[in-house]
């Protein structure tokens, strides 16, 4: 009767730690409201939107490192283009929308991208190809790097590495 009784305040205590962890713990992602989205389920933060016209792999990998984090209102560091792994774990085949090519995507709806093919950073050592994810159909495969018609950026970063700083503009006045 003693193991009955330890395991119901066990299960009980479990429960109410549950309940008492943060809102946000309870779903997979936040919007920001910078024009990022938190997956706190891989420790990611990703942008709401792709690069929005067609990309080769070599120019999606510098638009992310280096271009895109000023099109914030708020700077973070370390964008790069996701792996393979991140972007299937975007999929969302219950929930699905009509992207800006025409083609029906099955990607998460707090990000939305303009066509369904998206580079990764995973290259091919032996021959100038990258794999490229497509979320209309759900699969991957590897195309030439120097392709671009329909292909798209979608960064991401790491929560743990990156500093923030503000790129607002100064209050002072010369």
């Amino acid at each position: 009767m003693g193991f009955r009784r330890l395991y119901t305040l066990l299960f009980a205590v479990l429960l109410t730690l549950a309940m008492a962890t943060p809102a946000d713990a309870g779903r997979r992602f936040t919007d920001n409201g910078d024009g990022t989205v938190t997956d706190h389920l891989l420790g990611v933060m990703w942008s709401k939107h792709d690069n929005n016209g067609d990309i080769s792999w070599r120019e999606a990998k510098q638009w992310v490192t280096y271009t895109f984090a000023y099109t914030l209102p708020v700077h973070y560091d370390n964008w790069r283009l996701p792996t393979l792994a991140e972007l299937q774990s975007l999929v969302d085949k219950a929930k699905g929308y009509e992207s800006d090519c025409g083609q029906w995507v099955y990607i998460v709806p707090l990000i939305r991208i303009s066509c369904g093919w998206l580079w990764t950073s995973e290259k091919d050592r032996l021959s100038p190809s990258a794999k490229v994810f497509n979320f209309n159909n759900v699969y991957h495969y590897m195309d030439r790097m120097a392709h671009r018609r329909a292909y798209r950026a979608l960064p991401v970063r790491d929560l743990e590495q990156g500093k923030v700083r503000t790129t607002q503009p100064s209050s002072k006045t010369p």
